[in-house]
């Protein structure tokens, strides 16, 4: 795995030496960051499901204001933290690592709402369904939250005001773009 584009453009980035962590495809981030570009720079952005943090260090790298990554597992929290040192990332105030599943992390995280909102649950039948409602509350008029998710698995169409604006399919995985109604 390596940093798309950015300031860290080409770095690597460490993988899990363990089995259960599905790392989001350099590939699937850089279409990702593609359709996100004009909405990173400033951003306040929300990594959840975080593991290995690609996504938030890659909103970093192309200069987002601040990301938080929300990260159950302490091997993966322990890889993020190890993914920003090997940056120099490590120490700023840009980003912060909550530990916690992500219905935990959103009752936590009231207050100004995310730009963009990114969650990448494991995927299941109703995995996106369920990410996107522990999201809702810490999405404002503008954020647009953005599920991964299995491509077999159809994306709900609204979700708690969420609705639906776009997906896009890149082999079994898939990106639906949300925003309030």
């Amino acid at each position: 795995m390596r940093i798309v584009a950015g300031k860290w453009k080409g770095r690597p980035l460490k993988s899990p030496s363990w089995e259960g962590l599905r790392p989001t495809s350099d590939r699937l981030r850089e279409t990702l960051f593609n359709i996100l570009a004009p909405s990173i720079a400033g951003a306040r952005v929300l990594d959840g499901y975080a593991g290995t943090g690609a996504i938030g260090i890659e909103a970093l790298s192309r200069g987002a204001a601040h990301v938080t990554f929300v990260e159950r597992e302490p091997r993966a929290v322990k890889l993020i933290d190890a993914n920003l040192a090997a940056l120099g990332a490590a120490g700023l105030n840009e980003r912060a690592i909550i530990r916690a599943d992500i219905m935990s992390a959103a009752g936590r995280l009231g207050g100004e709402p995310f730009d963009l909102i990114i969650v990448d649950p494991p995927y299941g039948h109703d995995a996106a369904a369920q990410a996107l409602a522990a999201v809702s509350p810490l999405a404002g008029a503008a954020t647009r939250v953005i599920v991964e998710h299995g491509s077999r698995f159809a994306a709900p169409p609204a979700v708690d005001g969420l609705q639906l604006r776009r997906t896009v399919t890149a082999g079994d995985s898939a990106l639906s773009f949300y925003e309030r109604t």
